[in-house]
């Protein structure tokens, strides 16, 4: 029998599906509900100061152990100021998730406080931005996500996840883990 659980319950056991053991992120407002998900787990959150370094972690990460290094950062600014890493990812084939909080779903396109475009600000140096607008694919979306970082010339994946979406209840099934 399949739970009912939030979207952000249900992220955080993709990751742990995927042995995600330790990610960097700079603590935003747009992704608390994750943070509170993480919070009885054994991940090793590491919080740092700025998202460039954490980002940059991030990517030494997935540099050292062939799996996606694992960053998330708030939107508008965290995001831009994560870029960095993202570029040094893509440059080095180094597999890496970066997670961006992002404006709720009603409030896209609507000049939202710190809303940015993923798709054309990170298009270019990503292997692929996918945004999450239904809490029910996250587990199909995050197991891509681990796919594409690793498969071929391995890179940066970037997920947006609209802070609404993370509070959704939701009764779906976790994804296996990707090789």
């Amino acid at each position: 029998m399949v739970r009912t659980r939030t979207g952000a319950r249900v992220l955080v056991d993709q990751l742990l599906a995927q042995g995600v053991d330790r990610l960097t992120c700079v603590p935003g407002e747009s992704y608390l509900a994750v943070l509170d998900a993480l919070y009885d787990t054994d991940v090793d959150v590491l919080v740092c100061r700025q998202e460039g370094g954490a980002a940059m972690m991030a990517e030494a990460a997935g540099k050292l152990t062939g799996r996606p290094g694992v960053c998330f950062v708030t939107r508008g600014p965290g995001a831009a100021n994560a870029s960095a890493g993202l570029h040094v990812a893509q440059q080095d084939s180094t597999p890496m998730i970066l997670f961006v909080g992002q404006v709720a779903r009603g409030m896209r396109d609507r000049d939202a406080f710190q809303e940015i475009d993923y798709r054309a600000m990170f298009g270019t140096v990503a292997k692929w931005v996918v945004e999450v607008d239904d809490a029910a694919r996250i587990p199909e979306l995050i197991a891509r996500a681990f796919r594409v970082a690793m498969q071929g010339r391995p890179g940066p994946v970037v997920v947006a996840l609209p802070e609404d979406m993370l509070d959704d209840a939701v009764a779906v099934a976790d994804a296996g883990s990707v090789a």
